[in-house]
């Protein structure tokens, strides 16, 4: 009986043409481009690498300080009632983070936003979710929002409603990246808004946002949610700058 020489090709066939498709679509470590593993687009060493940021301040996010707030924050209560961030700002962050808010990478900004649920899944849950807004300006410049970006499906994994419209950018101002600490309170001032009647204010939110270097952009926000009748002010954001 003649050997099933048909069905022995197609095998050979379809194995080729698994490989190369497995070559070609397989997904991608967004840091480094080796074949990702696990959900989250990145391969197995840069996800080790991850910079989870697990022992912080409870009310600025500064990494290495334990449970209890840190000395500058005792001294100085800031105006949040508590601040989280995922990551320390450190590598892969430092390619991940730049790439999203800069260059429309938003593979990276879902990534970061399901980083972020994970991290945040037992906090307590706020009435709503803000994400921290571009002015107009910035934001046809960009043409997207990356806090909205991250707020978004943040909101979805966790199921807290999304209130994008509650806090408002009063005015442009100079990119906090380029200034110092004191200027960036000073650059601030009179920088946030809120438009919604009392009544309709939740009384505890969080803030949503890419990276936290001083806290100045998180505060000056949350200043402006206090005086709008906001009772309880969170941080929730990617990256803390150590």
């Amino acid at each position: 009986m003649p050997a099933p020489v048909n069905r022995s090709r197609a095998r050979a066939v379809d194995g080729w043409l698994a490989c190369m498709g497995r070559s070609l679509w397989a997904p991608r470590c967004l840091v480094c481009g080796e074949l990702a593993a696990g959900r989250r687009d990145l391969c197995l060493p840069c996800a080790a690498a991850l910079p989870w940021n697990r022992l912080a301040c409870p009310r600025c996010a500064a990494p290495g300080a334990g449970a209890l707030p840190c000395a500058t924050c005792i001294r100085q209560p800031p105006p949040l009632d508590a601040a989280h961030a995922a990551f320390v700002y450190a590598f892969p962050l430092d390619r991940l983070l730049p790439r999203f808010k800069f260059h429309r990478d938003l593979a990276a900004g879902r990534l970061l936003s399901a980083a972020m649920a994970s991290a945040f899944a037992s906090l307590p849950r706020p009435d709503a979710l803000l994400p921290i807004p571009l002015h107009r300006a910035r934001l046809r410049e960009r043409g997207y929002d990356q806090a909205l970006e991250l707020a978004r499906p943040l909101a979805r994994a966790l199921s807290l409603p999304l209130c994008d419209g509650l806090l408002l950018r009063a005015r442009a101002t100079t990119p906090q990246s380029r200034l110092h600490a004191d200027d960036r309170r000073r650059n601030l001032r009179g920088a946030f808004a809120t438009h919604h009647a009392p009544a309709c204010v939740p009384r505890h939110v969080a803030l949503v946002d890419d990276v936290m270097t001083t806290g100045a952009t998180l505060h000056a926000a949350a200043t402006a949610l206090r005086r709008a009748g906001v009772a309880r002010v969170d941080a929730w954001v990617a990256a803390r700058v150590p």
